[in-house]
């Protein structure tokens, strides 16, 4: 079968599978196999990748052996923290702050994040200096914040807390490349991305997040967990409501 997502990256690229060739040193015959299905070696498979500036799984999800995939998804992990309040405090901060070209948030309220007016100045100085923020709250009215409302024991808490993260963003609603859409997801982790960085804060039957544990990642060559949540978040929002 056609590799969809090998012809997509190149077309977002601007890249022609004669300009790859070129950059690879290699046959454009090759490239056009490469598209039509055929898997190139290792080392190819590394060289497209960076040079499309994807991840080599996402290109290639079945080409590693199962070790071999384990062993760099292995390299993905960072740390790893018991609860997320146990996350050091200046950590969101210096993450996000990392960001050059891509912050992401998905959550259902992320109250402590719209909270921060420091995490709030590193969104607008972000996109002003031209990188994409996206945030992803939690519709209020959704019947999957009334379901996490009544599984953390909150209740209608929950949507509450919601509208009081809209609030809050008020200042960066209007500031251009910050967007806000509203999701009616159900969502079994919150992620925040930075760039190739991942914080995702695990969703607990029954316990709020705040007390659920928080995985810190960074996408690595030849790993998938960081390209696994990053396609869960553009899921999520591909099928949001902008918020006006």
């Amino acid at each position: 079968m056609p590799n969809e997502r090998l012809r997509t990256a190149l077309l977002e690229n601007g890249i022609t599978p004669a300009d790859l060739a070129t950059s690879l040193k290699v046959d454009p015959k090759s490239v056009e196999r490469w598209i039509s299905g055929r898997t190139p070696y290792r080392r190819h498979r590394y060289a497209v990748a960076a040079r499309l500036g994807v991840d080599e799984v996402y290109l290639w999800p079945d080409a590693l052996s199962p070790d071999q995939l384990a062993n760099a998804s292995e390299s993905e992990i960072i740390s790893i923290y018991p609860h997320r309040w146990t996350v050091p405090s200046d950590l969101w901060r210096n993450v996000f702050a990392s960001a050059e070209e891509e912050i992401g948030v998905l959550v259902y309220s992320g109250l402590f994040v719209s909270e921060d007016a420091g995490t709030q100045k590193i969104f607008k100085e972000k996109a002003e200096a031209g990188a994409r923020v996206r945030i992803l709250l939690g519709d209020p009215e959704s019947d999957a914040v009334a379901q996490r409302g009544a599984d953390e024991g909150v209740d209608d808490v929950q949507a509450a807390k919601i509208r009081n993260a809209l609030v809050m963003y008020r200042p960066l609603r209007d500031i251009e490349g910050i967007e806000f859409r509203l999701h009616r997801t159900v969502l079994y982790n919150s992620i925040y991305r930075a760039d190739d960085q991942v914080l995702v804060n695990t969703h607990i039957y029954s316990f709020t997040a705040a007390q659920a544990p928080v995985l810190h990642l960074r996408r690595a060559a030849g790993g998938g967990m960081v390209t696994t949540y990053l396609e869960s978040f553009e899921h999520v929002w591909d099928h949001a409501t902008p918020l006006e």
